[in-house]
């Protein structure tokens, strides 16, 4: 079978499958599968391919059909114009969690010996992204999944990221990093779906550990506003991630720890310390 043949074929598996994006999937498939750009494949129609390289690209095209997400089968996505290692242990990062590097620039423009906590790190995306956009800054990257903190380490060492990575809860393994006189910013994309809410089937492959939190989605961010408050020097800024309908509820939560919601950008928020 020739290069385009296959490509037709797999678009309409996938598209029968109900994979929206299914001519584009069944394109960087075979990029990825022959080591080749976008254009090369596109204009080498006419290519035959092996058997192996078309058993290969036919498992995959099954796996997509199922709806696992497609950066699983490739184990591997982009973020911030970086590319990051990905598996099932950990959620794939979303072009809108972006916003989030961008409220922390914003947060920080004046202080860059800030020292940043991204909790629940996950792939690690956001607290690399935030060292390599923010090359003064310390960061620091808790995760309660060691299998988590597995890939992230991976990530960092990959894309020469200087980070310090610890296993705990949310917050419990701060208090001995933000005594060092710096500026303390938190990056927090928590776990918000509520429980009953109904997410597509490409999320029921990912894990239901780093989606859910509780009737109202908030549980995660409810702990971490009290931890933080409660810290012996509360962090300056926290950035977090939820859903346009619960920031109403995340805002009046944050405040009773001391934190205002100041500034918006999508689905991310950015808070600041008033308590005093």
């Amino acid at each position: 079978m020739d290069i385009l043949t296959w490509r037709r074929d797999a678009a309409l598996q996938l598209t029968a499958a109900g994979v929206e994006s299914a001519s584009l999937d069944a394109l960087v498939l075979l990029c990825d599968e022959l080591g080749r750009e976008k254009a090369w494949v596109l204009a080498h129609g006419e290519e035959p391919l092996s058997a192996t390289t078309e058993a290969a690209l036919n498992t995959k095209v099954m796996q997509r059909a199922q709806h696992i997400p497609l950066a699983y089968i490739r184990g591997r996505v982009e973020f911030y114009g970086r590319e990051f290692a990905v598996n099932t242990h950990v959620l794939v990062p979303r072009p809108e969690s972006e916003s989030m590097i961008e409220l922390l620039k914003h947060s920080i423009t004046h202080d860059a010996s800030c020292t940043i906590a991204d909790i629940g790190t996950g792939s690690g995306a956001l607290a690399i992204t935030a060292k390599l956009e923010l090359p003064s800054a310390s960061v620091f990257a808790t995760d309660i999944d060691e299998r988590c903190l597995e890939i992230a380490q991976k990530n960092a060492v990959k894309l020469e990221a200087d980070i310090t990575f610890l296993h705990g809860d949310l917050l419990s393994p701060l208090p001995h990093i933000n005594s060092t006189g710096h500026k303390l910013v938190v990056l927090a994309n928590l776990p918000y779906v509520p429980e009953q809410y109904p997410i597509n089937t490409a999320a029921s492959h990912e894990p239901a550990l780093a989606l859910f939190s509780g009737k109202d989605g908030l549980d995660h961010y409810a702990r971490l506003f009290a931890q933080a408050h409660a810290l012996p020097v509360a962090p300056s800024y926290i950035v977090t991630e939820c859903l346009m309908e619960q920031q109403d509820s995340l805002s009046t939560l944050a405040q009773q720890s001391g934190y205002q919601m100041v500034q918006t950008d999508g689905l991310a928020q950015l808070f600041t310390y008033t308590a005093r």
